[in-house]
């Protein structure tokens, strides 16, 4: 009995993996071949004999299904009818099934801007509690769930960003476990100048790249926040690691982490960076990104957790998806 319920539980994670969808239906179908063979069993039939007619089967099972294969490629609008039905079967559940059409559309929209391609990275879900599920929205370019600090310029126009993961808190003395023994006051402001110097080289040889648009994975603190704002520059700070790396995607950028060759770092470009409101959030939107399908689907809902029990809108793209 364990062997088998380990069968059911890799074949579900296999579904998973490969589709994003379908893993109740794999492990039901499992489970009935199962109680079917084990009649067989019960009748004495030997088990490598069950086995060959399950190949059987499923030999005949497949041939069937390719006698009705269509390829609608060729046509653009029976793809998208087709996509359509495709991502309308998957939204099947009970609080989804009224709105299955306008979720349906999203995905095939995001799908189709691919053009082709199967790469999903450049399609960004994210997920903004507040609304109705009707309020969800498909929008060109990417979105980056974050705001923009105090000072900073609110709107840039053919922005060229750095994306980077560096520590930006080196303004503040951190010793740990030790101890600086001094004999005045000016020995104690003599370090921290010398941080802020330190500090200062830094930014001056990030603004030494030509940017200005500069996003850290890590904390910005106030004192290089202020000398990024006095060079007119939009510092994003504390950005998530799949966030920065998507940006890095779609807008033709990478990661850095060292900023003493400029030449060696590759910078993203983009038309505009803007801030903008979804709901009560302030959220900052990429528009005209290097990678032109990119797109991001936003979506709403009453509550954070009816967002988070619907895996389903989550993998709209994935299921409706032409794979290689």
């Amino acid at each position: 009995m364990d062997s088998a319920s380990l069968l059911l539980r890799d074949i579900s994670k296999v579904q998973d993996d490969e589709v994003g969808d379908g893993t109740t239906s794999v492990v039901v179908l499992a489970g009935e071949l199962l109680r079917e063979a084990e009649k067989l069993v019960a009748a004495k039939i030997h088990p490598m004999t069950i086995i060959a007619g399950f190949r059987m089967a499923s030999e005949c099972a497949r041939n069937a299904l390719l006698q009705k294969v269509m390829d609608n490629k060729e046509n653009e609008e029976k793809f998208k009818t087709d996509l359509m039905k495709i991502a309308m079967t998957t939204l099947s559940s009970k609080i989804l099934s009224q709105d299955k059409e306008h979720f349906g559309k999203l995905a095939v929209d995001a799908v189709l801007r691919l053009k082709g391609s199967t790469n999903l990275e450049s399609i960004q879900i994210i997920k903004k509690p507040g609304g109705s599920l009707k309020d969800s929205f498909l929008d060109e370019g990417f979105i980056l769930d974050k705001k923009i600090g105090v000072g900073q310029p609110k709107r840039i126009e053919n922005a060229n960003i750095l994306v980077a993961n560096t520590a930006m808190d080196t303004d503040k003395v951190k010793i740990y476990g030790a101890r600086v023994r001094v004999d005045s006051m000016s020995k104690v402001a003599d370090i921290e100048a010398a941080e802020k110097n330190k500090m200062r080289e830094k930014v001056d040889k990030i603004i030494a790249h030509g940017i200005n648009c500069f996003v850290n994975r890590q904390l910005i603190y106030n004192f290089p926040e202020e000398l990024f704002a006095n060079a007119g520059i939009l510092a994003i700070e504390h950005a998530d690691f799949d966030g920065i790396e998507r940006l890095g995607l779609v807008t033709g950028g990478e990661i850095a982490s060292t900023f003493d060759n400029p030449e060696s770092v590759k910078l993203g470009h983009c038309k505009l960076i803007e801030e903008i409101m979804i709901g009560e959030d302030k959220l900052i939107h990429f528009s005209g990104v290097a990678l032109g399908q990119a797109c991001t689907i936003v979506l709403r809902g009453a509550s954070l957790m009816s967002l988070m029990r619907q895996k389903d809108l989550c993998m709209m793209p994935y299921v409706c998806c032409p794979r290689q």
